[in-house]
Order: structure tokens, then C-alpha cells, then sequence
């Protein structure tokens, strides 16, 4: 089967309005579908079965699955580039909306620095959606564009009759766990990448970083016989550079209490805040509006790899719900005692700016 007969089946899916995924992780040429054979709407209980989640920001609202044992699932190779239709979307924006959200984030940019000083907690991260009017949407064509401008992200495209349309290309693992080896990494930290890895980092990205590496590190010490941490380097995703840490871990039980592992690291400080509840509760109180599945995860859960059974998830980043006639898109930042509002807002500016390359 070659990728054209990929979108072939996806398209029939969309038609008969049934569940589908279709994923590409990092560094691969390897394309995997799952292509759910009922409308049902599944639940993600039992941390034992086999199948793709799909999880919110908030822990307290349902994670869906794509179960494999109710799905044609299979991975394809692709050889050469695919064909990407030209982009003829009318793409549109409302400037006094736009200058009303940037007053919007500003404003809740500054009650979460109030926050941090009052010692309500230490960092808070922040977000906002924008909606980009264009109509004639093809969700395939959108995912095409991922797949091609960026190779080193998990590029996906998720759909579910009673939930929507999702497509996102994340830089951020939350967890990968083969028997009782499990991997993650530390990511925070933005700046533009302009030709040139060796930056320089300001101290409030720095600190920003080691306070994600470190929640992360201290976390696992209970249900980990071994840790092992890089140093932090920058990472380039797409048109963007990040600080990070790559971290090792040799857990005490099997991947089985995986669930655990979600527990501990879901979600992580880089999407949420430290400390995490109260972070959380800010979050769900002043920002305003329904994160829905971004900084959620996603990804493999108990899939057979090579014989052997292994869980890969992401954190739901760089992502945008798809409408018929506009895609939503979600960016945030992480705020510290040293954010100033200004740069905070450009920040998301320039996240948005990577996801709307493959809309124009």
C-alpha cells in the first residue's frame, strides 16, 4: 500500500463519519493509521488494553480511545514527498479582535505574575486561543503540509464524529515505557531559531527549565530504581528553539502501572504550573475557556512493537481543532516572577506563527 491509498481510506472514514488517526512521530518515514470500524465513543479505564489515546488537559473530563481490537490498523513507509495540493484558503483576521486578545492575555499574564508573588505558587503556564477564518478546509491536505514542515515533531491528524477534528505537530514527549524503561524529557523555554543553534538563554528561560526538570526528577524518585538526566541543551522544533533535558528512567514495576506513571507526569509543569495543583486551579479559574485536549496527551498505549509491548505518548502541543470554515489554534507560555506581559504575548505570537505555515 503507498500513501496515496492511505488518504484514499482515510477520506472514505471522514464520509462515513467514523473514527480515525494517522501519526508520523519523530525522525521516521514510518506513517501509522488506525481506522476505527464503529462511531462508538470509548473510554480510556483499563491501562492494560491495546489502543491510540486521546486525553484532555483537565484529568477530571473522559480520555478516548481508538481501540486497536475494533480497528484496521496498519503503517505504511513513505518513499518520496507526497503531493501537497496548493493552499487556496481565504485566510482572515479581524485586527480588533486581534488587539482585543493581546489587552486579554496581557491582562491575565499580569494577575499570574500577581500570583507568583503573592507565593500562590511558582510558575503558572498560560494560554489563549486564536481563530483563523478559512474556509474550505481540507483536514489531509493540513496534515500533508505537518508531515513535510516538520520532520522532528509527532505529526498527527485525529478525528472522532462526537468530538471533532485535531491535528497538531508536538515537539514534547510526555513518556515512552518498554518494559520497565521509561523516557520523558524536560522541555521550556522559547525563542525564535534564526540559522543558528549555539544562543544565548535568558535567566527566566533558564530557570523556567531546571524548575520543569526538576519537578520531573523529584516526582519519579519514588517509582524509579534509576534516574539518569542530560545536561540541557537547546532543541530546535520547527521554526523554534527549546531548553532540554532528556531523562532515563528504571521504574520498580513493570510497564503495567503505566497509569501511575500518566498520574505522576500528567500534566507535566512545562503545560500547567508548579506547584501543579495550584497552578491547575489558577489556570481552570482565570483563563477563560475550555483547554479541551490541548496539553492533553496522546499517543500509542500498549502497542507491539518488534514483539515487544511498548506505550508512546505526547504532550497535545503546536495543535489546532479543525472547524469547516476556520481552525482553532492553542498556544501558551509558561510565566515566571521575571515574565513581562509584552514578551509573554509575543511569545504566543510566534507559536501561532508555526501553525498557521500550513493553513496559508
Amino acid at each position: 500500500m503507498n500513501i496515496d491509498n492511505v488518504y484514499t481510506d482515510l477520506k472514505k472514514q471522514l464520509k462515513a463519519e467514523l473514527p480515525f488517526v494517522i501519526y508520523r512521530k519523530a525522525n521516521t518515514q514510518e506513517i501509522d493509521v488506525f481506522l476505527q470500524e464503529d462511531d462508538e465513543l470509548y473510554e480510556y479505564k483499563d491501562n492494560t488494553i491495546s489502543g491510540f489515546v486521546f486525553a484532555p488537559f483537565n484529568t477530571l473530563e473522559k480520555t478516548v480511545l481508538i481501540p486497536m481490537d475494533k480497528s484496521i490498523c496498519y503503517t505504511v513507509t513513505i518513499t518520496s514527498p507526497t503531493n501537497i495540493d496548493k493552499n487556496e484558503n481565504d485566510v482572515k483576521y479581524d485586527s480588533v479582535l486581534v488587539s482585543s486578545a493581546k489587552e486579554e492575555h496581557m491582562q491575565l499574564v499580569r494577575r499570574g505574575i500577581d500570583a507568583i508573588k503573592a507565593k500562590c505558587f511558582k510558575k503558572v503556564v498560560l494560554s489563549r486561543k486564536e481563530e483563523v477564518v478559512c474556509e474550505n478546509n481540507d483536514a489531509l491536505e493540513i496534515y500533508k503540509r505537518l508531515v513535510m514542515n516538520y520532520p522532528k515533531a509527532f505529526v498527527y491528524c485525529w478525528y472522532h464524529p462526537k468530538i471533532g477534528m485535531w491535528l497538531g505537530a508536538t515537539p514534547e514527549t510526555l513518556l515512552h515505557v518498554k518494559e520497565n524503561h521509561f523516557y520523558t524529557m524536560a522541555l521550556a523555554g522559547t525563542q525564535p531559531y534564526l540559522g543558528e543553534m549555539n544562543v544565548e538563554w535568558g535567566d527566566k528561560e533558564i530557570e523556567e527549565q531546571k524548575m520543569v526538570t526538576d519537578f520531573i526528577l523529584d516526582e519519579l524518585t519514588p517509582v524509579s530504581k534509576r534516574i539518569e538526566s542530560s545536561n540541557v541543551y537547546t532543541y530546535r522544533a520547527g521554526t523554534l528553539l527549546h531548553l532540554r533535558t532528556d531523562i532515563k528512567v528504571v521504574l520498580k514495576t513493570a510497564s503495567s502501572d503505566i497509569a501511575k506513571v500518566i498520574q505522576i507526569v500528567h500534566p507535566t509543569p512545562a503545560v500547567c504550573g508548579l506547584p501543579k495543583k495550584e497552578a491547575k486551579s489558577f489556570i481552570l479559574e482565570y483563563e477563560g475557556y475550555n483547554r479541551k485536549y490541548y496539553t492533553g496527551f496522546l499517543g500509542e498505549l500498549n502497542v507491539n512493537k518488534n514483539g515487544k509491548i511498548e506505550s508512546s505518548l505526547f504532550v497535545n502541543l503546536r495543535c489546532m481543532e479543525m472547524k469547516p470554515d476556520k481552525a482553532i489554534l492553542y498556544v501558551g507560555g509558561g510565566i515566571t516572577k521575571d515574565s513581562e506581559p509584552e514578551k509573554e504575548w509575543e511569545e504566543t505570537v510566534k507559536k501561532t506563527e508555526t501553525m498557521k505555515k500550513v493553513l496559508f
